[in-house]
């Protein structure tokens, strides 16, 4: 398919209805911010190295919780409507949800309580702080972005409904506010050995 996002006349905006009906080639995907749709490129090697080492992690910890993860593609609805006019779909690269009535037979229906973001050339810092605003409007609780190229992580955590940022680097730990117990070293989400 072609980017619908210039298959149409500029002023076009989608809604999640019209991004239900695209037909798409298997290796493609768009999301929908604003309702102006997106083409995301396939991720990096090093992007889904780390991608599978979170997947881990968060799989093994949320277990015996009710909480579930959810690595992309996974549709993101931040702000649902049921006749499905909400023109912003994310697909993060991985979510945690704990409202299970936000788990739709299409993805989540609703702000996740954690997103977690991984900088590679298909998605650059610019479009991570374009959702920043986004997933804080949303109401996600937290917020990771990480930097493979410069080993860091930034923690956003909604606090009195505004974003309190954190920088974590190689020698520190990212430990979750929400989750008690989920704590990472740095150091081994960038560690290639």
């Amino acid at each position: 398919m072609s980017d619908p996002a210039i298959a149409y006349e500029e002023e076009r905006r989608w809604t999640y209805a019209d991004y239900k009906e695209w037909e798409l080639d298997p290796d493609e995907r768009f999301e929908l911010i604003d309702g102006i749709a997106y083409a995301m490129s396939a991720p990096s090697t090093e992007h889904q190295r780390i991608s599978m080492i979170l997947s881990a992690v968060l799989f093994n910890y949320f277990q015996d919780k009710p909480c579930r993860p959810f690595a992309a593609p996974f549709d993101v609805r931040l702000f649902y409507e049921e006749d499905e006019s909400d023109d912003t779909v994310v697909q993060p690269d991985l979510v945690v949800v704990c409202d299970h009535a936000k788990l739709g037979k299409e993805g989540c229906e609703g702000a996740p309580d954690l997103v977690i973001e991984i900088l590679s050339p298909s998605n650059t810092a610019i479009e991570m702080h374009r959702k920043l605003g986004l997933y804080q409007d949303a109401g996600v609780r937290e917020y990771w972005v990480i930097d493979p190229d410069q080993k860091l992580i930034e923690i956003y955590r909604l606090i009195n409904d505004q974003y309190e940022p954190y920088m974590l680097r190689l020698g520190d730990t990212v430990q979750s506010a929400l989750f008690p117990g989920l704590a990472i070293p740095v150091k081994t989400i960038f560690d290639q050995t």
